[in-house]
């Protein structure tokens, strides 16, 4: 628990951007239902479930920064194995939507694994390396690390789910060049994968995701199916200009042509709706967020911390790059939510744990009793 000589460390403001940045996604989640939902906010509207995910989730990232996040290091190992059996019981007893297999149901709400898992493996992953700071250097560690994301980012590629795995893979990059690995490990890895993509793309990658990858480089070849909402998420960016349509005005929205419009393509309705000085106040909200971020991360005053805190904003940073690059078409369509915006409570509760974690490092940055 702490006191009060450490609550006065907490950072109000790293809470208020992620609520401002969950306001932000109402107001567009809002829009985006509004000609399913005409009569307004009733108990079953999407707007409201997703209020009772940020306070479960806002209330999760109190209780969790009133802990010391040490804590979680002790049970890294537990912790790792917990994210490996979700991973691949939602394999044998998970629901299946849009060709991925990756949620459980649990009194009549999805629960994605991937989502637990992520966190859970940076924490086991921050414990490893911290726990070897004077072996970095050390071609084992470099291996055996990439090993423990290796096996949660494969069970979820067999979901398949090829977005989740490369965050999985970001994160394992941020963390070991954070904890001292020398770039070269990375580099020749790099390489070695990048080699590799020829044969992955014969044998590892299921037909679903070879598709995806095929309608990325030509969407009208599939305009009607698979391409059509490629399209219409250019359609309804580019028609936003500078200051967009205006709220509840978007063609595109409004007429339901975007597919999963408050999920994978949320940002498209806010380019259509709000424009680019909208998109500018999104990035630069996101922005923020990730320096307190950076800031937690360097003012931890043991690597565990330093490690953990770098896990979470590479993983933040990283969804935001995927969600807005798929809806600009600069990479493959993914199916990765844009944090705290999209609509999905497993995605904003398990990001307000991270930001839990993330006010826990700050509060200890020093040696003080607690």
């Amino acid at each position: 628990m702490i006191g009060p000589r450490s609550a006065r460390h907490f950072d109000y403001l790293l809470l208020l951007l992620a609520i401002t940045l969950v306001s932000y996604g109402a107001v567009l989640i809002y829009s985006a239902h509004l000609s399913i939902y005409p009569e307004g906010l009733s108990t079953g509207h999407p707007l409201v479930k997703q209020g009772v995910f940020a306070l479960a989730g806002l209330g999760l990232a109190i209780a969790v920064a009133c802990l010391d996040y040490r804590i979680f290091g002790h049970l890294a190992f537990r912790l790792y194995l917990l994210a490996v059996i979700l991973l691949g019981a939602v394999l044998f007893v998970g629901d299946a939507a849009y060709g991925s297999t990756r949620w459980f149901t649990i009194a009549g709400q999805q629960v994605q694994a991937s989502e637990i898992a992520k966190l859970l493996v940076i924490v086991a992953l921050a414990r490893f390396l911290a726990d070897r700071q004077r072996q970095m250097d050390d071609v084992r560690v470099f291996i055996i690390s990439l090993l423990m994301v290796a096996v949660p980012a494969g069970l979820v590629l067999l979901e398949p789910d090829m977005g989740t795995a490369m965050v999985f893979g970001a994160i394992w990059v941020g963390m070991v060049l954070m904890a001292g690995t020398p770039p070269r490990y990375v580099l020749v890895l790099a390489g070695i994968l990048a080699a590799l993509i020829p044969f992955a793309a014969l044998t590892v990658l299921s037909g679903y995701q070879v598709e995806r990858i095929g309608l990325f480089f030509d969407p009208g070849s599939d305009y009607l199916g698979g391409g059509f909402n490629i399209l219409q998420s250019e359609i309804s960016i580019g028609s936003g200009g500078l200051f967009g349509r205006g709220l509840t005005e978007g063609s595109q929205t409004q007429l339901d042509f975007l597919q999963t419009s408050t999920t994978d393509y949320i940002f498209a309705v806010l380019g259509e709706e709000l424009g680019l000085m909208g998109a500018l106040v999104l990035l630069a909200l996101f922005s923020a967020l990730l320096f307190r971020g950076i800031r937690a991360a360097s003012l931890s005053y043991d690597v565990f911390g330093r490690l953990v805190a770098t896990g979470i904003v590479v993983m933040i940073l990283f969804q935001v790059f995927i969600n807005i690059g798929v809806t600009i078409r600069i990479v493959p369509v993914t199916g990765i939510p844009l944090p705290f915006i999209s609509q999905g409570g497993s995605s904003l509760v398990m990001l307000f744990v991270a930001l839990g974690l993330l006010e826990a490092i700050v509060l200890r940055h020093k040696q003080i009793e607690f």
